[in-house]
């Protein structure tokens, strides 16, 4: 009989799968060194939410205490209040300097309360924030920021600096957050320190640096903290734990102004605030753990991500590569046997060998892959002279029941074949 089928095409073969693996890995180490990078830097920059930040009694990295000891031995006197009322008592007794170090944390119906002080005095805040700055009717502004502290001189840009205090310290680490103000204001650093002189001069500094324990032995930051709260001037240190609640609200009782009782005309009443309390946003337990422990979590759930991705089986389709050795064919054969044998998979052996012996036959006896089953198994024992019925049950019957029932399958299979389409290699069949 010949065979009328047309030749197959070639087909190219198909492409290979990209590794998205060889891409993701590098991706995910970058992401891990840019957020690796972010976590420290935010865990260097001090907190003035926290408690003990530049506190003349606090002897950690953000505290204050070598800065304290440093105008005692100068003989400034350094009184500390952790209220903002009584500092500002302490600090209009006399002309002197209230050195608010956390500025953020006062009560926005208080910060413009903070210039009311005697003539002669000076109010020097640390990175004050643009709400401050409004609240406080200060005519400055903060303009540029940088990702983190810069030393730098005096005389920065095309500007001179005026400020005696700052030419006597030299270079200093105070470039974080510059300002902008009035012509009359003196511009040192680049604008980092910023003095508004009025009655009560105000006094912007754009770091925290020049105060902190950790940073105050670096270039002229002693001196230019000590330059700016000293001077022979008594020193009010607004020390604040937390955010500080709202002053008290006067009240209206309706007394003649003769001081006599009340006329009885109606209930007293309460002024309303013109501001409302800034919300306090404590969580119990972001504050439980230092931020230290958070920056390390934060790193280790982006490692363990990265780990997931680069132990995972495959980012793609499966991917046909070469053995690094030669196998031979009855070892593979007898290495998925024991495969099989161990999972119990009677099943997919039977299928398996079926599909096999149906690939071998159907090209044999020029039938198309979709021919009809029972046409398949009459056409074969037309063949081979056996019982139609016989064939269907070797070839699409159901699974063995057990391993000799499956023995016996492979046997019958191989005999079917061997008859109808032996392989050159074979030989007869037995």
């Amino acid at each position: 009989m010949t065979d009328t089928r047309a030749p197959e095409r070639p087909t190219a073969p198909p492409a290979p799968p990209r590794r998205r693996h060889r891409l993701l890995v590098p991706l995910g180490l970058a992401v891990l060194l840019i957020v690796a990078t972010l976590v420290l830097h935010a865990v260097d920059q001090p907190d003035p939410d926290e408690r003990g930040f530049l506190s003349p009694v606090a002897t950690g990295d953000d505290g204050g205490s070598r800065l304290a000891e440093a105008l005692r031995a100068q003989g400034v006197p350094v009184r500390r209040e952790t209220d903002v009322e009584a500092a500002l008592r302490t600090a209009r007794a006399a002309p002197g300097t209230l050195f608010v170090p956390a500025p953020d944390l006062v009560h926005p119906d208080t910060l413009a309360g903070l210039t009311a002080l005697p003539p002669g005095s000076r109010l020097v805040l640390v990175d004050p924030s643009r709400r401050v700055l409004v609240e406080l009717y200060a005519p400055a502004e903060p303009t540029t920021r940088r990702w983190a502290t810069r030393a730098v001189p005096p005389d920065g840009g095309d500007e001179t600096c005026r400020l005696p205090e700052a030419l006597r310290a030299g270079t200093a680490a105070v470039d974080h957050q510059r300002y902008a103000g009035p012509d009359s204001a003196d511009r040192c650093y680049g604008g980092a320190l910023l003095r508004i002189p009025s009655g009560t001069e105000v006094v912007l500094v754009g770091a925290s640096d020049p105060f902190r324990n950790d940073r105050i032995a670096e270039w002229g930051n002693e001196d230019l903290a000590t330059g700016l709260l000293g001077g022979g001037r008594p020193l009010v240190w607004l020390d604040l734990p937390g955010p500080a609640p709202a002053p008290p609200r006067p009240t209206v009782t309706g007394e003649r102004e003769t001081g006599g009782p009340p006329t009885g005309r109606g209930p007293e009443r309460t002024e309303r605030p013109d501001r409302a309390d800034p919300p306090r946003r404590d969580n119990p337990l972001w504050a439980a753990f230092p931020q230290w422990f958070w920056a390390i979590l934060v790193q280790l759930a982006v490692a363990g991500l990265l780990v997931v991705l680069w132990r995972a089986r495959r980012l793609g389709p499966p991917v046909a590569e070469p053995l690094p050795v030669t196998v031979r064919s009855a070892e593979t054969v007898r290495g998925r046997a024991r495969l099989y044998r161990r999972a119990g998979a009677r099943d997919t052996v039977a299928a398996t060998l079926r599909r096999a012996a149906l690939d071998r036959l159907l090209p044999r006896l020029n039938l198309p892959p979709d021919t009809p089953d029972d046409e398949v198994a009459a056409r074969i024992a037309t063949d081979v002279g056996g019982d139609p019925e016989h064939v269907t049950d070797l070839l699409y019957g159901p699974e063995p029941g057990d391993d000799r029932e499956l023995l016996a399958l492979s046997r019958d299979l191989d005999t079917l074949t061997r008859t109808l389409a032996p392989h050159p290699s074979e030989g007869e069949p037995r």
